[in-house]
């Protein structure tokens, strides 16, 4: 099994990045293999809706102008067999990053071109909130939204907050593990 996992947080070291290691823990214990990307790091816009209608060619076409990475990442979850959506919680929400292209690719999914490859992909949501962690249940329901309307088959989402990271890396181990088991 092949999982993408993409990440809002521009910190390898920080939360996200250890929860997220957790569940690619679990996926190699299984004998798949996982990469990832950290957004932050990446050339990504937000979307600029080219068309006075708020649209553009992701409607008509499935596929965005913009020139930047967020073609060749759309790409890397068309390859892979499983895709992870791991966000950094911010205000209770997703991160910029995160934002910024999960929008776009929502868009590029409303064509059934811009949909091939991702619709019933197997997907899994991780929000992670430092502070006082009460913003992850509220960034999950967002996270879980945005993944629906791309059509991606959303088989888990795991809320985590600061005071639990070190007990959800265990669940997280746990559901990389059956995620890729499962697939088999």
């Amino acid at each position: 099994m092949k999982v993408f996992a993409i990440l809002g947080s521009r910190n390898p070291e920080g939360q996200t990045a250890r929860a997220t290691a957790a569940l690619i823990e679990g996926i190699a214990a299984a004998g798949g293999d996982a990469q990832q990307a950290f957004l932050p790091l990446l050339q990504v816009e937000r979307c600029r809706q080219c068309e006075e209608n708020g649209w553009g060619i992701c409607r008509r076409e499935g596929r965005c102008v913009i020139e930047d990475d967020f073609a060749a990442l759309a790409q890397r979850i068309r390859e892979a067999d499983a895709v992870v959506f791991s966000n950094p919680v911010y205000y209770s929400d997703l991160s910029e990053s995160l934002r910024a292209f999960t929008d776009r690719l929502r868009r590029v999914c409303a064509h059934e071109s811009g949909r091939q490859g991702i619709a019933d992909k197997p997907a899994i949501g991780i929000c992670v909130a430092g502070g006082g962690g009460g913003g992850a249940p509220a960034a999950i329901v967002t996270l879980e939204k945005v993944m629906r309307s791309c059509r991606l088959d959303v088989v888990d989402l795991i809320p985590v907050r600061r005071q639990n990271l070190a007990m959800k890396e265990t669940v997280l181990r746990v559901t990389g593990r059956w995620f890729a088991e499962d697939r088999k």
